[in-house]
């Protein structure tokens, strides 16, 4: 067999069918063409998900006649002028997008160049050529404003094996506008618009900040939720945003990372941002974050795939380390922060439903005092007239009054003003669960036991760090009875649980011996807490690294040692409690993910009451 050169339009096909997977493929190549033409805005059109159209409008520099024919050329480009690949500045840069896209569909380019060009002397008229499948239908004159308009149609229409293999148009489309939705979060300058079978569903103005781009662009919440990101270490720069651990999601789809404003997926940024928010995350649950990396063009290879999603680092340990630190340092910084979603999901729950008494219902029909009649609309029907001060209430048959008490308590200073307070004055407790504070602005309601184990973990942490947890002994050792299977995990692991304060020691084949546990626990119930710790091991021994799984045996220790739901707190107690949320870390979501406090606005409450 002999060796022959292969035809360019099988050439173009081969190529292809690495860089133009999908639409949204072909789609990414045209913006980013777009965006390295200059463009203020970038208006796009697409047909069945990309699968019957694809269309891409600039108002960017343009192309004259000879700059078209050569742009659909193989390995022909603008982006690298002194052939540097180990520069690159430009999105663009291989000069494959438009002759691999123009071999698999019906593809037309049409464009004109801008003032600028113009006046110094190039042709100022427009142009434009039809390939179809990689054969040359026609070209001429164009009717367009300055910029470029691609337009591909038919996609994979004369490549039935590959076409069969594309998805659904909604599945498709959902991968366009996740890619359009990247470049947009990389060029906050430029203005985006996209329409989908004539309806649009994206669009965002030019010059906006970075925050409020990738707030419009995710979830208008999140700019509310999040914290900013700015710090610059050994020539690198990280920038964006972070959601608070308590804004997240179910799936890793709302993190979006950008390498010298070029959107890419790497393992490597990944793993940092689950590092950074590990502590305070469940395992099954993401951060939403934008974050914008930039290092000279000489520190990150961005010719690994044709794609051009991934990169390489010349130092990935100094990129990863900045991200876990940068990112945990911006969190650290929100302190006691959390997520305070929109309060009408909770308000519609508060249905005021009908009280029935012996005399018949009570607080029926709310309504009517939402429209202002609280003068003609007595509030207890027919009773009003009889009853002549709230002592009557005492002497009605059949009705279920709570006795009269109160509590005498000595007064040792003066109350506390909620306005000194971010969090308020404990004001009293709900269920054994809730305090209940006000603040300057509305009530807050706190979840005690979740609040708690929050504190009570950012103290062990400190002390790890510092190495001087504090230990109590037990009077007498506590023997704890396990599975062999078990007491073997928990032996091999001694030593990380000493450095936590926790002394334990093989007591034969199936049991384990307590000598101390961490006084921020006490000794309230050792047995329970080395079972929860043997099943934590077995869960995530193998799967997790050292440091992850140090976090883990805190956090369980944590909440072994925790204000438990249920216990009654006197009100210095639960006032202790909210100080120390408010100059702790991390304490607005628990060790889970979860907030441990919520707001409920003075407006939200003055709307239950119809005053508003």
């Amino acid at each position: 067999m002999s060796i022959r050169r292969l035809p360019d339009a099988l050439i173009n096909r081969i190529a292809a069918g690495e860089v133009v997977e999908r639409p949204a493929s072909a789609l990414k190549e045209l913006v980013e063409n777009a965006i390295d033409a200059g463009a203020n805005n970038i208006y796009i059109r697409l047909g069945s998900g990309g699968l019957d159209l694809v269309e891409v409008t600039d108002d960017g520099c343009g192309m004259t006649r000879d700059e078209i024919a050569l742009a659909l050329e193989r390995h022909a480009t603008s982006k690298l002028p002194d052939d540097n690949i180990d520069q690159v500045l430009t999105m663009g840069f291989r000069g494959e997008a438009l002759p691999s896209i123009a071999s698999v569909s019906k593809f037309t380019v049409e464009s004109r160049v801008g003032a600028f060009r113009q006046a110094q002397g190039e042709q100022s008229e427009g142009w434009g050529r039809i390939v179809d499948h990689g054969r040359l239908v026609s070209e001429g004159p164009a009717a367009i404003p300055p910029g470029t308009r691609v337009r591909v149609e038919n996609l994979f229409g004369n490549i039935p094996a590959r076409r069969k293999f594309l998805r659904s148009p909604r599945a498709e489309y959902a991968a366009a506008l996740d890619a359009v939705r990247r470049l947009a979060m990389a060029r906050p300058d430029i203005g985006f618009t996209l329409e989908h079978d004539g309806r649009r569903t994206l669009s965002v103005q030019p010059d906006m900040s970075r925050p409020e781009r990738v707030a419009a662009l995710t979830a208008p919440e999140l700019a509310d939720n999040s914290v900013a990101l700015d710090f610059q270490r050994e020539g690198v720069s990280l920038g964006g945003i972070a959601s608070l651990p308590t804004f997240n999601r179910g799936v890793a789809d709302h993190q979006y990372l950008f390498v010298n404003g070029r959107p890419v997926k790497d393992r490597l940024l990944v793993g940092a941002v689950r590092g950074a928010y590990a502590e305070m995350l469940a395992r099954d649950r993401h951060a939403v974050v934008a974050l914008f990396l930039d290092l000279p063009p000489s520190e990150v290879d961005v010719n690994v795939h044709p794609a051009k999603t991934e990169v390489r680092f010349r130092d990935p340990a100094l990129v990863r380390g900045m991200i876990v630190s940068g990112l945990r340092h911006a969190i650290d910084q929100a302190g006691f922060r959390s997520v305070q979603r929109p309060a009408e999901a909770a308000l519609a729950n508060w249905q005021q439903e009908p009280v029935r008494t012996a005399q018949g219902e009570i607080f029926a029909a709310p309504a009517a005092a939402y429209q202002g009649n609280y003068a003609r609309r007595p509030v207890f029907g027919g009773l009003a007239e009889s009853r002549s001060s709230f002592a009557d209430l005492a002497a009605i048959p059949g009705e279920d009054l709570a006795p009269l008490m109160g509590r005498a308590e000595p007064s040792t200073e003066a109350v506390p003003q909620a306005t000194r307070h971010p969090l308020g004055v404990a004001r009293g407790q709900v269920a054994a669960t809730y305090i209940v504070a006000e603040a300057e602005d509305g009530l807050v309601i706190v979840d005690q036991h979740a609040a708690h184990e929050r504190l009570v973990l950012e103290r062990m942490r400190a002390a790890t760090a510092q190495g001087s947890v504090a230990t109590q002994g037990l009077l007498v050792p506590e023997v704890v009875e396990l599975e062999e299977t078990a007491c073997d995990r928990l032996e091999a692991r001694a030593a990380e649980f000493a450095d936590l304060g926790l002394e334990i020691e093989r007591f034969g084949p199936a049991a384990m011996l307590v000598r101390s546990v961490p006084a921020l626990l006490g000794t309230k119930d050792a047995q329970a807490l080395v079972r929860d710790l043997a099943d934590d091991l077995a869960a995530y021994d193998e799967a997790i690294s050292l440091k992850e799984r140090l976090d883990h045996v805190a956090a369980t220790m944590a909440c072994h040692g925790s204000v438990r739901a249920g216990r009654v707190l006197s009100v210095a107690e639960m006032n202790a409690l909210l100080r120390e949320m408010e100059v702790t870390p991390h304490s607005g979501q628990c060790n889970h993910g979860r907030p441990t406090w919520v707001k409920l606005a003075l407006g939200d409450v003055e709307k239950l009451f119809g005053r508003k």
